[in-house]
């Protein structure tokens, strides 16, 4: 499968916005950029095949946090952060119907981990959006 010029070059420019801004957290281990219903649009220090499982199974961590609010009368979801023996995942909104994932050994900060991946989606999130399935784009 070839791609258009202007895939390449929007995949390029999402990497590089992912590799600049979160390299500077400790222990990083990858990250992946998600539609919300749970197609990789880009990884970051992850193999294709691990990228695609996290994203099929981080939306709906994402879906059920997004449901759980508008139950509660929360407002936007802005970031998750989830706590393993051996790692942390950080789930972030990023732009109209996309999710940043970022995964990180226990080594990193939450701090660092929580605002740099804030900041990520929203520097992606100021030029990517995904509209959901089912919504018709206005002429």
């Amino acid at each position: 499968m070839t791609t258009s010029p202007n895939t390449a070059t929007s995949n390029g420019a999402i990497y590089s916005v992912l590799d600049n801004n979160l390299n500077r957290i400790a222990g990083i281990q990858g990250a992946v950029l998600l539609s919300n219903d749970g197609i990789k649009l880009s990884a970051y220090m992850l193999d294709e095949a691990q990228a695609e499982r996290m994203a099929a199974a981080a939306s709906g961590v994402a879906a059920t946090m997004k449901a759980i609010s508008r139950e509660i009368d929360g407002g936007r979801v802005i970031r998750q952060l989830v706590e393993m023996d051996d790692r942390y995942l950080c789930i972030v909104g990023c732009g109209d119907g996309s999710t940043l994932i970022v995964v990180t050994n226990r080594k990193a900060r939450l701090g660092e981990l929580g605002g740099e991946a804030v900041r990520t989606a929203q520097a992606l999130g100021e030029w990517l959006g995904t509209p959901e399935r089912g919504q018709v784009p206005t002429a």
